[in-house]
């Protein structure tokens, strides 16, 4: 867990860098709401790609409550977070855990679908995802669902087309 304070400390510059057409892209909202907007977000006071993260939400009209703590692991413990699932910051709605920079249009199908799981996580902190934008540089990535049990699946997949541009590939059995 120090190493993702690390690396979220180390990278958060970097994601101060200007806009970039990958920002536009996940501003773009596919998916209309279905359920709660409100969102309780865990975060870091020095964590700038949680903050970018935020942003990404109220563009796709989600109400942020920022509680700002210096104890992400206390955190991501008292929710029941699985370990492997873990990323920066941890989010609820509605009953669910976020954690990570998952895509706001991804938060708002599970919220559609209402499915019996504990939460979604995009791990880690793969480069591109919402409120990680670097310039062009992208890394596909996986959103994964996961229960109580520390169980864990796809959820979505995003992989860069030869443009560099994500396109998103959900398993063929889920919403």
């Amino acid at each position: 867990m120090k190493f993702l304070t690390l690396l979220c400390f180390s990278l958060s510059f970097l994601c101060n860098t200007s806009i970039s057409a990958a920002e536009f892209t996940w501003d773009e909202a596919h998916k209309p709401h279905h359920g709660s907007q409100e969102i309780k977000v865990y975060r870091s006071p020095t964590c700038n790609c949680c903050h970018n993260w935020i942003k990404h939400l109220e563009k796709h009209q989600f109400t942020i409550t920022d509680m700002l703590t210096h104890d992400m692991n206390t955190v991501k413990e008292a929710v029941g977070l699985p370990p492997k699932m873990a990323s920066c910051h941890t989010a609820i709605i509605d009953g669910y855990i976020i954690e990570g920079h998952v895509p706001a249009d991804d938060i708002k199908q599970l919220l559609k679908d209402k499915s019996d799981i504990a939460g979604l996580s995009v791990p880690q902190m793969p480069v591109g995802t919402p409120g990680m934008e670097i310039g062009s540089r992208k890394d596909n990535f996986i959103v994964f669902q996961f229960d109580k049990k520390g169980h864990y699946s796809i959820y979505n997949q995003y992989l860069l087309t030869e443009l560099n541009e994500y396109q998103a590939h959900p398993p063929e059995d889920s919403h």
